[in-house]
């Protein structure tokens, strides 16, 4: 994503749109071919403002694009960055759990790459009324996808109070998950939250010290935010998606900004592995060089995982559209 992170700083000049390990989501994707010119499709299954996607698209003009994303505030701005690339650029308002029929309308092919940079993009920071921000008061909102039913609100007044304890600790890594949501329960009993500024303020009070660098409710609202876009299944579905579309050869570039992200992909790349669906191009996660930290802090916790599509065995991994892109993952 652009500008990207697991964390909000109180730093606003910080939100500047550079995309995250950029050269070395280039490497990966050179090494689709022997002579560093690779052809076919890549997918960007997050592709926000296009900022790697336009890296893509300058450094290998054999390469086309199939850019996704679930915000169409968002994908005008990738639609506007990216339209000088004519025919080589196709975008698709869509969730990763929506991807895989989209991709066969399309009829894109060969897939010889397939990217997810899964942090949330800084352009939902810049736009307080869509409720991401704990710098400006906004909405409880969070949604990427507009037409998702559930608000950050929705959880926030109506979980219970353990519910909300564990989803800030499992999906945050707040460590005073417990005190946050007895004093966010408290709290709704005498007015429900349905802005960001005054739950911000409660959970900071719970969570105690000053504020330095980083927020006292960032973790709680990233937490919220996956819950509310289901962060966690998408990704299951978008690596299942890229399982099945890519060809034999195809690179999958994972970049993420979370312990519990990382860990999936680790989990599923490592299984697959072992069951000859892929082969791990990096047994361990590429980060962010200290002159990328210095010049974007958000890219900090950046992670990439490359894997190279190994050629299907009979019964599993098959390239037929008409498959289910749920079985065997």
């Amino acid at each position: 994503m652009i500008a990207t992170g697991g964390s909000m700083s109180n730093e606003p000049t910080e939100r500047i749109h550079v995309p995250v390990l950029l050269g070395e989501v280039l490497e990966a994707f050179r090494g689709l071919s022997p002579t560093g010119e690779p052809r076919g499709w890549v997918v960007d299954g997050t592709v926000g403002a296009g900022g790697h996607a336009r890296a893509l698209l300058e450094t290998f003009p054999g390469l086309s694009l199939f850019g996704v994303d679930q915000d169409p505030d968002v994908l005008s701005h990738a639609r506007d960055s990216l339209a000088e690339f004519g025919p080589r650029v196709r975008l698709c308002e869509t969730r990763h759990s929506q991807l895989y029929p989209r991709l066969a309308e399309a009829g894109v092919g060969p897939v010889v790459g397939f990217l997810l940079d899964l942090g949330v993009n800084s352009l939902h920071f810049d736009r307080p009324e869509r409720g991401f921000s704990l710098q400006s008061d906004g909405p409880l909102d969070m949604r990427m996808d507009t037409t998702r039913n559930r608000t950050a609100a929705d959880i926030v007044n109506r979980w219970d109070e353990e519910d909300l304890a564990d989803l800030f600790y499992y999906e945050g890594d707040e460590r005073h998950s417990r005190a946050v949501a007895h004093a966010v329960v408290e709290a709704r009993a005498r007015v429900p939250f349905a802005r960001t500024v005054p739950l911000a303020d409660v959970i900071a009070q719970a969570v105690g010290g000053a504020r330095g660098r980083i927020h006292p409710a960032t973790r709680c609202f990233q937490a919220l935010r996956r819950a509310v876009n289901e962060e966690g299944e998408e990704l299951r579905h978008g690596l299942r998606v890229a399982e099945r579309c890519l060809a034999p050869g195809g690179r999958l570039v994972a970049i993420t900004f979370h312990s519990l992200e990382d860990g999936y992909v680790k989990k599923f790349l490592q299984e697959r592995a072992r069951e000859g669906c892929w082969q791990l191009v990096n047994k361990k996660p590429l980060g962010p060089g200290a002159a990328e930290r210095r010049a974007n802090p958000r890219a900090r916790s950046a992670l990439l995982r490359c894997a190279a599509r190994l050629a299907p065995t009979a019964g599993r991994g098959g390239q037929s559209w008409d498959d289910d892109p749920e079985e065997g993952a």
